[in-house]
């Protein structure tokens, strides 16, 4: 699979290999996936920040209770 971009830059299409060829020497030139995914694959899909908010717990380890057993010896 290849990605290929007309020369004016308005067509980005996703095809085979046999058919990259041939558009090639229609005027099409090949770019980076990253472009076809920027410009026509992910278009229209919202963005999504992820948000991992971990709830820190007051909670002892069973390490610190160890090291606290030991310390107060």
């Amino acid at each position: 699979m290849k990605c290929m971009m007309s020369v004016d830059g308005s067509n980005i299409v996703r095809v085979s290999d046999e058919k990259a060829a041939k558009l090639y020497h229609e005027g099409f030139r090949y770019v980076a996936k990253s472009i076809w995914k920027e410009k026509v694959r992910d278009i229209g899909k919202p963005t999504e920040e992820e948000k991992t908010t971990k709830k820190k717990s007051n909670k002892v380890s069973k390490s610190e209770k160890r090291h606290m057993r030991k310390s107060n010896k």
